[in-house]
């Protein structure tokens, strides 16, 4: 076991006390060895931290665990940034303390890493669940659950987020890189992390389902407005560095198109916020990166619509 690198397991809670026994239990039974925990609590108030207290000698028999227990609500990006700090491991696990995973799903991700080191980030295949955890099909929260391929997925991941975060396992070395989590963001500071590190090492992708996502009234994405400006500003974001990115050796067509997407994305916020104007220089700034994208011709001529319908296309 002392050949094989240790891997904290970044387990954030607040307010899923019928869950998280499953998503612990999901912990202890992974084949990799080499574990230790850190369950940082960001103030839950439903019984999560008696859980924690009455399970923490119990847990700790299978697997070294380390419990901290926050006096504010540092929200979701906050607390991984805490747990990161009290961890020590080399590799770094994500994971929220709704979902769970199925056993291989550790040790498969780090064979990955230990087989190619130009990638510093992995996420595995996975399911959606009910509150039950029976496998929901299709796109319950909107999207189909998110796949890619190995290599570099940096163009893909300025298109939309492709990873769930309890899938997440990345190389601690590339925080010294990309800095913490922004703990300004609401619900996708793991998205912005993900393109962070995807712009400097390959990611991974394990093509079996080994992660769930659970599926109930408090996931943070059914609250569209916050999860709105988390995108207008990682959108915003990347468009300033557009000339930057274009003029670096990361520039590829595949990089050109992605960036064209993502003005075109800030280019149909603006319409849905009134500002026809922001909306035009942003398409037609889409149209100067990439020509042929028709359906950056097709938003021009969308802003010809009345209001009413305009607001109805979102």
């Amino acid at each position: 076991m002392t050949d094989l690198p240790l891997v904290s397991v970044l387990l954030t809670c607040y307010n899923h006390l019928p869950y998280i026994g499953e998503c612990v239990e999901g912990v202890l039974a992974q084949t990799y060895p080499n574990l230790q925990i850190i369950a940082i609590d960001d103030g839950s108030t439903d019984g999560t931290r008696e859980w924690l207290k009455e399970n923490e000698s119990r847990i700790a028999t299978r697997c070294p665990i380390k419990i901290i227990f926050s006096e504010q609500n540092l929200g979701t990006y906050g607390a991984l940034n805490a747990a990161i700090e009290a961890s020590s491991g080399e590799l770094l696990a994500v994971l929220n303390d709704d979902d769970f995973w199925l056993p291989e799903k550790i040790a498969s991700q780090v064979e990955l890493l230990r087989n190619d080191a130009r990638i510093g980030l992995t996420h595995t295949d996975g399911e959606f669940v009910d509150q039950q955890s029976a496998v929901i099909k299709g796109s319950p929260l909107g999207f189909a659950y998110p796949r890619t391929a190995t290599g570099d997925m940096f163009p893909a991941l300025i298109e939309f987020n492709k990873i769930i975060a309890s899938s997440a396992l990345f190389r601690r070395e590339c925080l010294a890189k990309v800095g913490p989590f922004d703990p300004e963001f609401y619900g996708c500071g793991d998205w912005h992390m993900w393109v962070r590190i995807a712009e400097f090492w390959h990611v991974g992708f394990v093509h079996r389902s080994l992660t769930r996502y659970r599926v109930h009234d408090l996931n943070a994405c059914h609250n569209s407005d916050r999860m709105i400006e988390d995108e207008w500003r990682i959108r915003t974001w990347l468009r300033g560095r557009t000339r930057e990115l274009l003029q670096s050796d990361r520039s590829s067509n595949e990089l050109r198109r992605a960036l064209a997407h993502n003005l075109a994305c800030i280019g149909t916020e603006s319409a849905w916020r009134g500002n026809r104007g922001a909306a035009l220089v942003a398409y037609l700034d889409s149209l100067r990166l990439l020509p042929t994208r028709f359906k950056s011709l097709l938003r021009i001529g969308s802003l010809l619509l009345p209001a009413k319908l305009l607001r109805k296309l979102r």
